[in-house]
C-alpha cells in the first residue's frame, strides 16, 4: 500500500468516541482512493482508541498510533513521523470531509507547483448551535477564495480553517508545529505567509467543521482571543512592522486598543492614530496625536495598521486607502 500513497491524512484524537466514527467514514468514502489516514491516540480513555483500531481492521489504509497523553502539538508531530504521501491533508476527529475533498485539493496543487498548501471553505455545524458571529466568521471564509485573499485577511482572523489544509509533506516538516501558547495552526500559516509561501483555497464547502462546546477552540486558553492578539502582534512585529518602533494605527476601539497594547510588548507604539470621531481628533492618545484620514496622503511617514471590526467597516477603509493609491500588505495591513 506504501508506494500508491500520494495523501497522508494526519488525524490526532483524544477522547472523541462521541464523534470519531463519522469522521472516518467519511474519510472512507473519499473518491480519491491513494490515501492513508494516520490515526494519532493521544491517550484516550473513552474508547476513542477501540473505535480506531476497528476502523483500521476494516480499511488497511487506516493506520493507528497510540501514544500517552501529552497535547495536540505532541500528537501532530509523532502523526507526522509516519505520514508516507507527498501530501498531508489535515483532520480533526469531529469533523467530516465532503467525498470529493481529497481530489479536488490534489488537483488545485497539481494545478499550480507554486502553491504551497490548499484550505477549502467549510460548513458549520450543527447549525442549530450557531450565533450570529460564528455565521458571519463562515461567511468571511466564505469570501476568500485565492492566495491574495488568504494573504490580504492573515492578520484579520485565521484564512484557512485549519482541518482544511492539505499541504506538501516536505514544507510542513520543515515548518512543523510549535508550542508558543496560541493556535498552533495559525502559527503555522503566519509563518508559511511570512517566509513568502502562497496559500490557496479550493471555493467549495469541503469540510464539515464542528462548532460545539467540547471544541479546543472554545476550551483551551492557547485558543482565547487574547492569544491570537499576541500571535498577530508578534507576526507583525518581525514582518510589517519591523522597520521601526512607530506605525500610523485607525481604530482605537476596543479591537485596536488590545492589539495596539500586545505590539507594545515588543516595543511598537502609535505614531499617530487615525479616527473619524470629532471629539478625539486634535487630542492625545496614550501619547499619540489623533488625526483624521484626510491628513494620510501617499507617502505615509509610517507604516499602517488598519485595527476595526467588522468586514463592512473594513471594505470602506480599504476603499479610501485605494483612493489615497496606497497598497495594502506594503503600505498598510488590516489587522481585526
Amino acid at each position: 500500500m506504501g508506494r500508491n500513497v500520494e495523501i497522508s491524512i494526519l488525524l490526532p484524537v483524544f477522547e472523541a468516541a462521541a464523534t470519531l466514527e463519522g469522521c472516518l467514514r467519511s474519510i472512507e468514502r473519499q473518491t480519491e482512493p491513494r490515501f492513508e489516514c494516520v490515526i494519532v491516540d493521544d491517550g484516550s480513555r473513552d474508547g476513542s482508541l477501540a473505535l480506531a483500531r476497528r476502523s483500521a481492521a476494516r480499511d488497511r489504509r487506516f493506520r493507528v498510533l497510540a501514544a500517552p497523553h501529552r497535547g495536540l502539538v505532541a500528537a501532530l508531530h509523532l502523526g507526522l513521523a509516519h505520514c508516507r504521501g507527498s501530501l498531508v491533508a489535515r483532520m480533526d476527529a469531529d469533523d467530516w470531509m465532503h467525498r470529493e475533498r481529497l481530489a479536488r485539493q490534489r488537483a488545485a496543487l497539481l494545478a499550480d507547483p507554486g502553491l504551497a498548501a490548499v484550505g477549502s471553505h467549510v460548513r458549520l455545524f450543527p447549525r442549530r448551535a450557531l450565533g450570529a458571529g460564528m455565521r458571519a466568521y463562515e461567511r468571511w471564509l466564505a469570501g476568500i477564495d485565492s492566495p491574495e485573499g488568504v494573504r490580504r485577511e492573515a492578520f484579520v482572523e485565521c484564512p484557512v480553517a485549519h482541518p482544511t489544509l492539505l499541504i506538501r509533506a516536505g514544507l510542513l516538516r520543515g515548518f512543523g508545529y510549535r508550542e508558543r501558547g496560541w493556535p498552533e495552526d495559525y502559527d503555522l500559516l503566519l509563518r508559511l505567509l511570512g517566509a513568502g509561501h502562497r496559500v490557496g483555497v479550493v471555493p467549495r464547502r469541503l469540510l464539515g467543521w464542528r462548532h460545539g462546546p467540547g471544541r479546543l477552540s472554545r476550551t483551551d486558553p492557547r485558543y482565547a482571543p487574547e492569544r491570537f492578539i499576541a500571535c498577530k502582534a508578534e507576526f507583525l512585529a518581525r514582518g510589517f512592522l519591523a522597520g521601526g518602533a512607530g506605525y500610523l494605527l485607525w481604530g482605537y476601539g476596543g479591537t485596536g486598543k488590545a492589539l495596539a497594547r500586545a505590539l507594545r510588548a515588543h516595543g511598537r507604539r502609535p505614531a499617530a492614530i487615525v479616527e473619524l470621531h470629532p471629539r478625539r481628533l486634535g487630542q492625545k492618545i496614550a501619547g499619540a496625536p489623533v488625526i483624521h484620514p484626510r491628513e494620510l496622503g501617499a507617502a505615509l511617514a509610517a507604516p499602517l495598521v488598519v485595527s476595526v471590526a467588522g468586514a463592512p467597516a473594513r471594505a470602506l477603509i480599504r476603499a479610501e486607502l485605494a483612493r489615497l493609491a496606497l497598497r495594502e500588505g506594503a503600505d498598510y495591513v488590516c489587522a481585526a
